[in-house]
């Protein structure tokens, strides 16, 4: 697949559920530190959402460079395992993804594929999902099912032109913007390209993307 790279997934957004991950501040300080190395701007919502910000996770490459990372605003979301409290969590995650052509890798060794709405989308995507867990299904069954809808997953965002896919136009610093959206019974998932070299991702449960807005995080620490 050429336009949308499996990128390095040990930070993807959302891998971590809100009793898992480390809180104080110590913890702060490491999250923010690598959001801090980022040689590219982050995205939040606009200050029309007046509800909790959080920071999430950061994804790098082998030789540690930021590529990507979400930032998450309203209820941090647990895992799925049954509709009503997936029905009371409101929430949504940016993701910010460093634009890049097809490069060589850290070590020369290798070519990297470049970095795209589509791989916005995809981390929008395995985003949702890791939040998700049919509440019906066994526990020992969901690897599986999770790695089945990892892959549709990927398989939608390398055409975006196509359905379940829609377009909505979205606010980005003030401008607008047209965004590849679609919904699915466990939230919705959105990406488009935004300025200053980046894509957005996004996706949320129980929040309308339709009133969303988008605008440059003037200081990510604010999210510590």
């Amino acid at each position: 697949m050429e336009t949308t790279s499996r990128i390095d997934t040990d930070g993807v957004p959302g891998t971590a559920t809100a009793e898992e991950t480390p809180r104080g501040a110590a913890a702060a300080r490491r999250d923010v530190d690598g959001y801090l190395k980022a040689a590219f701007p982050w995205y939040g919502l606009d200050e029309a959402f007046t509800g909790p910000r959080w920071l999430m996770q950061v994804g790098t490459a082998a030789d540690g460079t930021v590529q990507h990372g979400a930032t998450g605003h309203g209820d941090e979301p647990s895992v799925k395992t049954d509709g009503a409290s997936a029905d009371k969590e409101r929430f949504a995650a940016v993701i910010t993804v460093a634009a890049s052509p097809v490069r060589r890798s850290g070590d020369g060794t290798g070519v990297l594929d470049a970095t795209t709405v589509s791989s916005a989308a995809w981390l929008a995507g395995s985003g949702l999902l890791a939040y998700t867990w049919p509440a019906q299904m066994d526990h020992t069954l969901r690897d599986d099912w999770l790695d089945q809808q990892t892959e549709t997953a990927f398989t939608l965002a390398d055409d975006l032109g196509s359905a379940p896919w829609t377009t909505l136009s979205l606010p980005v610093d003030g401008v607008p913007v047209t965004f590849h959206y679609r919904e699915s019974e466990f939230g919705w998932v959105l990406a488009g390209s935004a300025h200053e070299g980046v894509h957005i991702g996004a996706y949320g449960r129980g929040m309308s993307a339709y009133g969303l807005g988008f605008a440059a995080i003037k200081d990510i620490e604010t999210y510590a």
